[in-house]
């Protein structure tokens, strides 16, 4: 079973399809990056997930629970922390988390060292009787994600969770989401920042336009990129390197005489290996250009 599973999410504002046909799936345990544009339907899927938009066709269950029809079994086992979230200014750090704390079974002595763990978690024992509305945004964002871990969540769902982070900030939340890993929770997140999502996610998806445009593992999606787009293989040699006449070479470009850049449509290293020793030529090295995050990101978004 999943711990997320989404089927045929379909929502439509007027004539515009937020979000069109979204099938996905996500497996307990891991950790999946949430990718795309502004306006690429990320936050109405999330919402979606929470049962709080109600979309025009498909189902969403998270831990085997529709989200539609059985709401309250599902937020007693999910966290939230929403890219925007407000919090009660004129209130402390600790009376914040007690608020939350009592929408949940929690017994006094259990709420309290709840609370006492999270505020050391992220940072905030030190300032837990000052008023909110005295933190830094950074410090906020903090508290928020201590909120959303208030009920210890087996499904973690962040919208962008380092936004108006320092750099220790950053640390701190890419850290807290790596523990609830180990632990075994699921952390589904969307974020702007590329090198945050290779660094975490075991698992990306790629959505434009309301639709899913890639999943998988990192290399998976990469491999999937380059047998689209092409494999960029450069090799070097002792000797100058004579033409290169192999099927499946789509363009080859000569830096110099005794280095190129060959572009074809599958990973043909061993052929060039054999087709060059044929001809005595002495192989320097031999490597192909995985693309990054970024490469992926940006020519998904772009293509068509």
């Amino acid at each position: 079973m999943y711990t997320i599973e989404i089927e045929n999410l379909t929502k439509k504002y007027g004539n515009l399809k937020a979000v069109d046909g979204l099938t996905l799936n996500v497996e307990k345990g891991i950790v999946f990056g949430f990718l795309g544009p502004n306006g690429a339907g990320k936050t109405t899927t999330i919402l979606s997930m929470l049962g709080l938009i109600i979309p025009d066709e498909g189902t969403i269950r998270i831990l085997g629970h529709d989200v539609f029809r059985e709401p309250i079994k599902v937020k007693e086992r999910i966290g939230f922390l929403p890219e925007n979230a407000t919090i009660y200014e004129e209130l402390t750090a600790w009376k914040n988390l007690e608020f939350f704390a009592n929408f949940y079974n929690f017994s006094r002595q259990e709420k309290e060292k709840r609370i006492e763990e999270l505020l050391k978690l992220v940072g905030l024992w030190d300032v837990k009787y000052r008023k909110v509305k005295t933190f830094s945004k950074g410090m906020k964002q903090r508290l928020l994600l201590a909120q959303a871990l208030i009920n210890d969540p087996e499904v973690l769902i962040l919208d962008e969770p380092t936004s108006g982070l320092d750099p220790e900030g950053a640390f701190l939340v890419k850290s807290i989401v790596k523990e609830e890993r180990k632990k075994g929770k699921t952390v589904f997140f969307s974020s702007h920042i590329l090198s945050e999502v290779e660094e975490l996610s075991d698992k990306v998806g790629i959505i434009v336009k309301g639709k899913l445009r890639a999943v998988g593992t990192l290399e998976e999606i990469k491999k999937q990129f380059m047998e689209l787009e092409g494999y960029e293989i450069t090799v070097e040699t002792k000797q100058p390197l004579p033409e290169i006449d192999l099927p499946g070479i789509i363009r080859l470009e000569y830096v110099n005489n005794n280095k190129a850049i060959i572009f074809a449509r599958e990973d043909i290293r061993g052929e060039i290996s054999e087709y060059l020793s044929k001809k005595g030529i002495t192989i320097v090295s031999l490597d192909i250009e995985e693309p990054s995050l970024e490469d992926v990101f940006l020519k998904t978004i772009y293509k068509r």
